[in-house]
């Protein structure tokens, strides 16, 4: 039954690169990186989530890419149909100078079912961030949204200093970023975030008698309980994690 779901996946995977393109056609540049960046969440993977487990090819290789079949540890009975779609994301560690270690997420592309049976299942990679290996797991695909002016940068209203949060990391768990990159602050919709909102973006350069000190600004793209995913619109010097965020009023 495998051998027969393989054989499919592979005949459907030949005309899957014109598919794969059309879809990342519907979504703009802006869309797909936002797609690409960590979702606005320090939670832990789930408990018993679906799996890659191999990669599918004549020459089995460790990292998969863009229109590579990826096999998965599960199938219809644990869910999975034919032609659903799903993020592939690995958990990463991190520090900030705030808070020391904490848990996220990295999203390494998104994956589209082309063959399954009871127990396993063929996907075509559609798009890639990052190398895809084993043991990378799934979560249902949502084609992000984005907020109205997330293309552009806008510093109207004035800060609010009473209220201060840190930037935690960016993209591919980097401690650095610029503008256009997007980075997650330690702020969400329980401290009244919600997408849209700007935040401007402080550092404390410790001179004593010196105020914070201005390094750019964000919009924020999509929010959890407690994190944001903000997008930098502005920036005077790099973004550092550990940064201050005071949300425009």
């Amino acid at each position: 039954m495998l051998r027969r779901s393989v054989v499919v996946a592979m005949a459907v995977a030949l005309g899957m690169g014109s598919a794969a393109l059309a879809q990342d056609a519907v979504m703009s540049p802006l869309e797909i990186a936002a797609a690409c960046a960590p979702p606005p969440s320090l939670d832990a993977p789930p408990a018993k989530p679906l799996r890659v487990i191999a990669t599918q090819d004549t020459n089995p290789r460790s990292l998969a890419g863009d229109r590579d079949l990826v096999v998965i540890g599960g199938g219809t009975l644990a869910g999975v149909q034919l032609n659903q779609g799903y993020y592939v994301r690995r958990p990463i560690r991190f520090g900030t100078s705030s808070s020391g270690h904490a848990l996220g997420v990295k999203t390494l592309g998104w994956i589209r079912i082309v063959a399954a049976n009871d127990a396993t299942a063929i996907a075509a990679v559609e798009h890639a961030c990052g190398g895809i290996i084993e043991r990378d797991y799934l979560v249902p695909f949502v084609a992000p949204v984005l907020p109205a002016g997330a293309d552009r940068d806008d510093a109207t209203g004035e800060p609010d200093f009473a209220s201060l949060g840190r930037v935690i990391v960016g993209s591919e768990d980097r401690q650095a970023a610029g503008a256009g990159d997007f980075v997650l602050i330690d702020r969400g919709a329980s401290q009244g975030i919600a997408a849209g909102m700007r935040v401007a973006i402080y550092r404390d350069v410790r001179t004593p008698g010196l105020p914070l000190a201005s390094v750019g600004d964000a919009v924020v793209i999509s929010v959890g309980p407690a994190i944001a995913l903000t997008r930098i619109t502005r920036a005077r010097d790099a973004v550092l994690s550990g940064d201050y965020v005071a949300v425009r009023k």
